[in-house]
């Protein structure tokens, strides 16, 4: 924590209201706050940003139909209690409407899954409640685009408090390790890193793989990004000793707030597969490990949810830091983008030899 700021994570206490809605949801919810250095000129800039993490309850086997409607009554339970916790933006994992098949390499019946992002049922549905509780909502889907001859794509919908369709993003990066075989289903996202303006602050959306990539959090930032949340599925056989690492060191670097969701629980497929390593061929890939956090710009954070428990991670933040903590640092003031761009410019050449200098 600088001690140019305040800033802390300390609990926040939520009304009994929304303490007891969520005992009867069912879901873990927690809160803290983020504080920053009081300002002459400038407000403070409180948000109260959430976080939903959470399993797939209905077995993979049942129709798709069925399966897409329980998540929707899952995550429109949760929020619920989110409203009731205030908050204003909202971040649900990756691809929420369906188990993540993409590890079976099949098909069907997972390819069912994908919708039209700016008026599927799902967006439909989000829209709505969007209004209900005046709350930004980020929704990542599979999805369908019938203007480009049906093709598929890993797409977070952004809708408005107001409840309409801003826009939406495409994952950028597409992970080809182990189990998760993403390409056999869409490809490398083409929508660039933008970055939506809402009523409670500039956002973005780094998905998932994108997280292990230090240039995709920084082209967020240097568009103007305040909050960048991370929707993710990950194993802990593959990924844990990272993930505590990259979400909080973008928030330093890029001087914003990011958000890393986890998903939570054991899908199981009905099919086996395999992860290509030699080892027996397995029916799940074993549990994801949930542990969503916050990170603020001064390298403090939020305790992590649950690993495997339903939880809403809720955040109250003071945008203010963002500034204060890019004075202090100066990394945007001394990063050299001209030198990085002609840099990158001679690597992505055929002929290009790497700057190594050898004694005679």
């Amino acid at each position: 924590m600088l001690f140019i700021t305040n800033s802390s994570s300390n609990p926040i206490t939520f009304s009994s209201e929304a303490t007891s809605l969520a005992k009867e949801v069912g879901v873990d919810l927690r809160g803290y706050t983020f504080t920053a250095r009081k300002e002459d000129l400038r407000r403070p800039r409180i948000v109260r940003v959430g976080a939903i993490q959470n399993t797939v309850d209905i077995p993979t086997t049942a129709p798709i139909h069925v399966q897409r409607d329980a998540l929707h009554e899952k995550v429109s339970n949760i929020l619920r209690v989110a409203a009731s916790a205030g908050v204003n933006i909202i971040c649900f994992q990756e691809a929420w409407t369906m188990p993540f098949a993409f590890c079976t390499r099949e098909k069907f019946p997972w390819c069912e899954f994908a919708e039209d992002a700016e008026h599927g049922p799902t967006t439909k549905l989000m829209k709505e409640l969007a209004k209900q509780y005046n709350m930004v909502i980020v929704s990542p889907i599979l999805e369908r685009d019938s203007n480009h001859n049906d093709t598929i794509w890993n797409t977070a919908v952004v809708i408005s408090n107001n409840g309409n369709f801003i826009g939406k993003h495409r994952k950028n990066h597409i992970p080809r390790v182990g189990d998760f075989n993403e390409s056999t289903y869409y490809f490398e996202g083409d929508t660039g890193h933008p970055v939506f303006e809402t009523q409670f602050g500039k956002i973005a959306i780094n998905i998932c793989y994108g997280r292990h990539h230090p240039q995709n959090w920084m082209m967020f930032g240097l568009n103007g990004a305040e909050i960048v949340f991370n929707p993710s599925a990950t194993i802990g056989a593959l990924s844990e000793p990272l993930w505590g690492i990259e979400a909080r060191n973008a928030a330093i670097a890029n001087g914003y707030f990011t958000v890393a969701i986890n998903r939570v629980g054991t899908e199981v497929f009905p099919n086996e597969f395999t992860s290509a390593n030699g080892q027996p061929a397995h029916k799940d890939f074993g549990p994801f490990y949930g542990s969503s956090y916050i990170a603020a710009p001064d390298g403090s954070r939020t305790p992590a949810l649950s690993r495997d428990k339903d939880g809403l991670l809720v955040a109250e933040l003071d945008l203010n830091l963002c500034r204060q903590v890019k004075d202090f640092w100066g990394f945007q003031m001394t990063q050299r983008l001209p030198l990085y761009a002609e840099s990158l410019a001679k690597v992505t050449k055929p002929d290009y030899k790497p700057q190594v200098i050898k004694e005679n």
